[in-house]
């Protein structure tokens, strides 16, 4: 009997596809339309928010054709949650004017084509592929990106049978079918979840991506692989753009979603039409997990695309990636002042920092066998560990090329021993994260300059911390973690004549320019 590979189960999905009775919408008067909006949006922000369960994550996107209007998209623990959710749905208004026109029920799963360690002793495995594995179960949805979706199955044909083969063949053709999905590794994020007894094909797929024709890329190259070409067998294809609840009124009125910055529906007014009027949304890319059964795309092109930790906040993540109004206008004040701060998410790069208080021997142990895993990637910049000089605690810093990339990886730093911080969502005001290279000839003169500001800082009012941490590899490269109470305290210092001082002493000593990373 060939072998069938061990699986373990993580969340359970529903791909909830709705078509709207365009006739029945301009034909109801204005009061339904606005109620059918509003318990919409009221419906799916809780969703968004995972009210109605202890985790999992759900999303809302637009779908282009003639098979659907809407898709709904929700990841949770159980069955019984997905239900509830479902009728839920049909307690709305706006279902009123729905119908649903196809479904698809699965759940996400490892199997032991990732590895046989895990299933035989799970102790053993290493924090990387543990972390991979946990994202692959419990995934999550990227902000403000292009989804497409379509079962498929493995071909049990005459000449082609996938389930004759034995496990070391099948593993073969899999890792083989990897190796393309690597190329798009920061590109496509996927989740594939098994449906075997639960839906008509075997495995639903989703992938996710910021350019669709990425999407188109990955599925047209990985049908020249013969994990596709002989044995995959796929459904319809589905594709669309996710946007936020509070733009349903500008989806029904026909405009853009999600909504350019500015114009969209914040929920606040809407007319008889489902104008929206009031300040828009703009959500910043975010890594989502993978959820890879035996399945289609391989089991290791999505290693480091792990799952990332909610921010806490609704409508997109705070510190180092959020491209919030707020920073904006920090960022020009600082121009007043004559001071460079970069972009809000760096200068040509995304950052996430975490702080540890554990040993940073062992610390950087760990970080180093994840740091093999993301040099993989071509969106990997670099990842390091800082140690702090007048603190207890380590930053770990790791920089990609984009956001999403950037979240991913904090799903899996997110993980090290007694992490107790992440960058931008501790109390008070955190300013910039800034990276110096420093000449090694004037290496000992910064530190000491840093230390005479440091005294400064003390004595300033709003001040809480200010540390300059160095790389352990590199003493000639250095992170500056600044923490304030108010906007205000921090404007004040960057205003002073100590501040403007030190900044052309530096000029003098840097081996390159400055690098912001962050603005929190």
């Amino acid at each position: 009997m060939v072998e069938a590979p061990q699986t373990e189960e993580g969340w359970f999905a529903l791909h909830d596809f709705r078509s709207i009775d365009w006739d029945a919408w301009r034909d109801a008067p204005e009061r339904e339309r606005k109620r059918a909006i509003e318990e919409g949006k009221a419906f799916l922000k809780h969703r968004e928010l995972v009210a109605d369960a202890d985790e999992g994550d759900s999303g809302l996107f637009s779908v282009l054709g003639h098979k659907a209007d809407l898709l709904f998209v929700h990841f949770r623990p159980t069955l019984d949650d997905l239900s509830s959710i479902e009728r839920r749905f049909e307690d709305t208004a706006l279902a009123n004017f729905t119908e649903r026109t196809t479904s698809y029920v699965s759940v996400t799963e490892v199997s032991g084509y990732v590895s046989d360690e895990f299933f035989e002793d799970p102790e053993s495995v290493d924090t990387g592929l543990k972390r991979y594995i946990e994202g692959k179960m419990t995934p999550e949805i990227p902000d403000d990106e292009y989804v497409c979706f379509y079962p498929m199955s493995k071909r049990r044909g005459e000449e082609y049978n996938w389930y004759d083969l034995s496990f070391e063949d099948r593993a073969d053709l899999m890792a083989d079918h990897g190796e393309v999905g690597k190329e798009y590794a920061g590109k496509i994020k996927q989740v594939i979840a098994s449906s075997v007894g639960f839906d008509s094909h075997e495995w639903g797929v989703t992938l996710f991506g910021s350019d669709p024709t990425d999407i188109k890329d990955i599925v047209y190259e990985m049908r020249f692989d013969p994990a596709s070409s002989r044995y995959g067998e796929f459904g319809e294809f589905y594709i669309g753009r996710r946007f936020p609840p509070e733009d349903l009124g500008a989806y029904f009125a026909g405009e853009t979603v999600p909504t350019p910055a500015g114009d969209g529906d914040t929920g606040d007014t809407e007319d008889g039409h489902g104008h929206a009027h009031g300040e828009g949304h703009d959500h910043a890319g975010s890594g989502g997990g993978s959820a890879h059964g035996d399945h289609p795309h391989g089991e290791e092109e999505t290693s480091g695309e792990g799952d990332h930790p909610h921010s806490g906040e609704e409508g997109g993540h705070g510190g180092e990636d959020g491209d919030d109004p707020s920073d904006a206008d920090i960022r020009g004040e600082l121009a007043d002042l004559n001071i460079y701060a970069g972009k809000p998410s760096g200068e040509d790069v995304y950052a996430t920092v975490l702080y540890s208080e554990a040993d940073v021997d062992e610390l950087f142990d760990e970080v180093e066998g994840l740091r093999g895993n993301f040099d993989h990637y071509g969106t990997h910049v670099k990842t390091a560990v800082y140690e702090g000089r007048v603190t207890d605690r380590a930053a770990v810093v790791s920089i990609w090329d984009t956001a999403s990339a950037a979240e991913t990886a904090a799903g899996f730093l997110s993980e090290l021993p007694e992490v107790v911080a992440r960058a931008g969502e501790e109390s008070g005001f955190g300013t910039m994260g800034m990276f110096y290279t420093v000449k090694p000839e004037h290496q000992e003169d910064f530190t000491d300059t840093f230390d005479d500001v440091g005294e400064i800082l003390a004595e300033m009012d709003g001040h809480v911390e200010t540390d300059l941490m160095m790389n352990v590899e590199d003493e000639n490269d250095m992170f500056i973690a600044s923490q304030w109470h108010a906007k205000e305290d921090a404007m004040a210092f960057f205003g002073s004549d100590e501040f403007r001082e030190t900044v052309q002493w530096g000029r003098e000593v840097l081996a390159d320019r400055p690098r912001h990373v962050f603005l929190a």
